[in-house]
């Protein structure tokens, strides 16, 4: 039997959808609202945030996410002992940092030792963590890899139990954490730091720890010390060749903005002809240096190398790139320095939060910062340990006094009826204070005796001394500046190491040499069709007659050098530079090279002129349709950069008739199609810098005629040349003259 179909239910209201849709009523509308309150509701706060939480580092070198990972590794205890799992350290920091467990790691990962980001790392790492100088060879998951705190971690932490440093709630406020970390040497100098915030970043080169700290030492002793005394230059994990620039370094002091130019080091192997790139600049990668070079070596601007490929393996670094025979090492790596990121510029802006301000500081007022902010670590430390030393003296100054009659102690407590009366009993019986009677009454049965209060009777002499001393510290700058240099030299003698990047004095800045190319006399043909041939006189000699394609003749044959350079105009006004040298020798009994394929031009595009030059002197004549001539100056297609493309070689306003090199002014032949004959001297044409000059009027022509064709002049080509001649340009010609028509069948 079939069931009979239910009626759909009335939709009854549902009061929790509706407490929804009152929260979003008016979603949708658009309201109009200033940019300036925009900005100042919904964009400045995020502004901020930015800034201040997240992207700039504080004058303890950290950012939040930094510090988080840090002391949450300090509280698991891994500054000693084992290494935990990397996804443990991650698990725990996120009770601090509210990110996800991806964005942790990766922080951590750059802090670690196998990263080779830092001079002095923090985390000691174990297992694969990835390279910084690699851009594809990614760090293990988390659960992989293991870590604990470097030693030098300990500096970061010393004394942050002694109130040296603020403290503030968690995210969540279930946990406390510290505002900054009392560290006892400018980090913020020691390792490298970037970051990008809103409207502003940070990037703070890395200085070697022996330098920074001995120049922190003489600042604290003369605030007006030279810098670059004492902190050479920076110094980076990664290593390099630091190219030195006196200006550019005290720039860099001074105002904390600059860049310096880091090279990277390489050794040559004589035995197999090929460079190791071993150290290559701290802002590239090795995949991106060899795509450069690749590039380079396609475009035909690098012709010394054979193979290059990345052989980094366990040891480190290595990039080798295998030579051609007879190619000096250091000249080819001078040229890759100028092409690629083997050469390279790290921008410095040491931008810094100081008391929740963002400031670019120079080192010096860097450097000044720290020292005030490191003298209230250790003021605060000292008060900690004088508050505590003056609690210790009271409590033995009220023990003292027991013991002058212990019994009379004992004989208090034993008569007291209840427990809550043996404090102020005490207190009556011996005249001491509530918390030093609360002291006497927790001592144990046991400790009553003689000897054991004597014992601690006697630190009172030493809590006294204690006291004054540290009450004279406070008292005295002096003595605090003492105890920070003390410190910074404890840390240069424990983990001061050389220098890794080696500076470089007196570096000549190379110029783009020439490349040597062997010369010898070549003869060169381009044809009407595009066609390009490069032959020897030896093979020009054996050779029989010239292959053309069908419908194709010689436009071009000139003796030349195979060092000249070639300038190829195609029909679409641009012009590809080229060398002879580019082109194998080939046979006149071939057709040769078509050139818009060789030289890659835009798909259409045909090679319709070729030009010879060494120096680019002389001119370029273009002809056109409408009866112009443009004479343009070879030095305007004369280029600083190996540039192989220029656009607006020539004007095209009108359709190009003919294209003519001429090294030194001459007598042209020009005929139009109504059969008018022009002969006239290129000196009267005024040349044009402009490559696109639309030119000047030349020949005179009627509606529906053009200009069709241009020739040299052949003395005795006509009876009376003074009849096609003119004093004035433009002209309309003239028809050649009977005679001239008898003497043109015989030139033909």
């Amino acid at each position: 039997m079939a069931g009979k179909r239910r009626k759909p239910a009335l939709k009854k209201n549902n009061p929790k959808e509706e407490q929804i849709n009152a929260h979003i009523r008016g979603a949708g509308e658009i309201v109009v609202q200033p940019i300036a309150e925009t900005l100042e509701v919904n964009y400045m706060p995020y502004a901020m945030s930015v800034i201040l939480s997240r992207a700039i580092p504080e004058i303890d070198g950290f950012k939040p996410s930094h510090r988080k990972i840090l002391y949450t590794m300090f509280k698991m205890g891994l500054l000693k002992g084992a290494r935990s799992k990397s996804a443990n350290i991650v698990g725990r920091t996120m009770q601090l940092n509210p990110h996800g467990d991806a964005a942790i790691y990766e922080t951590m990962v750059r802090l670690s030792r196998g990263y080779e980001a830092l001079l002095h790392p923090f985390v000691d790492s174990k297992g694969n963590f990835g390279k910084a100088y690699s851009r594809d060879m990614m760090w293990a998951a988390s659960r992989y890899t293991e870590a604990k705190l470097e030693a030098i971690g300990a500096e970061l932490f010393r004394d942050i139990d002694r109130d040296t440093v603020d403290f503030a709630d968690n995210y969540d406020n279930t946990m406390k954490e510290p505002v900054l970390l009392p560290v006892s040497f400018p980090t913020v100098l020691v390792n490298a730091n970037t970051g990008i915030a809103v409207g502003m970043a940070s990037s703070i080169s890395s200085f070697n720890l022996e330098e920074v700290c001995n120049t922190t030492i003489k600042m604290i002793d003369n605030p007006k010390h030279k810098i670059s005394d004492t902190l050479l230059a920076p110094d980076f994990s990664s290593g390099g060749n630091l190219i030195y620039d006196h200006e550019d370094i005290e720039k860099i002091y001074e105002t904390g903005r600059g860049s310096i130019k880091i090279r990277a080091t390489y050794s040559y192997d004589k035995k197999n002809n090929c460079i190791d790139i071993l150290e290559i600049p701290p802002t590239t990668t090795a995949e991106a240096i060899i795509d450069k070079v690749v590039e380079r070596v396609k475009s035909g601007e690098v012709r010394e190398i054979n193979d290059i490929r990345d052989e980094t393996d366990k040891s480190g670094l290595k990039i080798t790139i295998d030579l051609k025979r007879a190619v000096g090492a250091e000249k080819l790596m001078q040229k890759l320095y100028r092409m690629t990121p083997l050469e390279d510029s790290f921008s410095c802006n040491f931008n810094v939060l100081v008391n929740g301000y963002p400031r670019v500081l120079g080192v010096a007022e860097l450097l000044i910062e720290w020292i005030n902010f490191r003298t209230n670590c250790v003021r605060r430390r000292i008060n900690f340990d004088l508050k505590r030393a003056k609690e210790r003296l009271h409590l033995l100054k009220g023990l003292e006094k027991i013991l002058l009659d212990i019994d009379k102690a004992i004989k208090i407590i034993r008569n007291t009826q209840e427990e809550a009366e043996v404090v102020p009993n005490l207190m009556i019986g011996f005249m001491i204070d509530e918390i030093q009677a609360e002291f006497v009454a927790e001592i144990k049965l046991r400790h009553l005796n003689k000897e054991h209060i004597l014992k601690r009777t006697q630190d009172i002499k030493r809590l006294q001394d204690d006291i004054e001393e540290m009450e004279n510290i406070l008292a005295s700058a002096r003595k605090i500046k003492k105890i920070i240099k003390h410190e910074l030299k404890l840390v240069i003698d424990k983990y001061g190491k050389e220098r890794q990047t080696k500076i470089l004095y007196d570096v000549e800045e190379f110029e783009e040499a020439e490349e040597e190319i062997e010369d010898y006399p070549i003869h060169l043909f381009f044809t009407k069709e595009g066609y390009f041939k490069k032959v020897t006189p030896q093979s020009l000699r054996m050779s029989g007659e010239h292959k053309f394609k069908e419908g194709d003749s010689l436009l071009i044959a000139a003796e030349s050098s195979n060092n000249r350079e070639l300038l190829f105009f195609s029909d679409q006004s641009q012009v590809y530079k080229s060398r002879a040298s580019d082109f194998e020798e080939t046979r006149i009994s071939l057709l040769g090279d078509y050139v818009p394929a060789s030289l890659e031009m835009d798909e259409g595009e045909e090679a319709v002129y070729m030009a010879i030059t060494k120096d680019y002197s002389g001119y370029m004549l273009f002809f056109f349709e409408n009866g112009k001539i443009a004479k343009i100056e070879m030095e305007a297609y004369k280029t600083k950069t190996n540039r192989k493309k220029l656009l607006k070689a020539y004007s095209s306003r009108s359709k190009l008739t003919a294209a003519l090199q001429i090294e030194e002014d001459c007598d042209l032949v020009v005929i139009s199609t109504a059969g008018r004959y022009l002969l006239f001297n290129t000196g009267a044409i005024t040349p044009k810098a402009t490559r696109d000059s639309v030119g000047v009027s030349l020949m005179k022509l009627k509606k529906g005629h053009k200009l069709k064709e241009v020739r040299p002049y052949k003395p005795g080509e006509f009876a009376r040349p003074y009849r096609y001649k003119t004093k004035n340009l433009p002209s309309a010609g003239a028809l050649l003259s009977p005679q001239d028509k008898g003497e043109q069948l015989k030139l033909d």
